[in-house]
């Protein structure tokens, strides 16, 4: 192994992305929240909104694509 090759296995920008992708999950799992009930005998419909049903697992989905990609991407080879 040439010392051309040591080194982190991840390059500074897919730490980047990777935190992206980790702000992405929280976002969605923060747009999950809330929609109850503090009293179980009454039902609240806003717990079926787009916003909790559609909008946050697909931002969730992104996150995690994002991070998927943050590990498969390779690094840009210098010239």
């Amino acid at each position: 192994m040439s010392t051309e090759e040591k080194g982190f296995g991840i390059a500074k920008e897919n730490y980047k992305i990777f935190l992206a992708g980790v702000v992405l999950i929280v976002l969605g799992y923060l747009l999950m929240m809330g929609g109850g009930s503090d009293d179980p005998n009454v039902f609240n419909p806003e717990i079926f909104s787009f916003r909790r049903i559609t909008l946050a697992p697909l931002v969730c989905l992104a996150g995690f694509a994002t991070i998927m990609i943050a590990i498969m991407r390779r690094p840009k080879k210098a010239a």
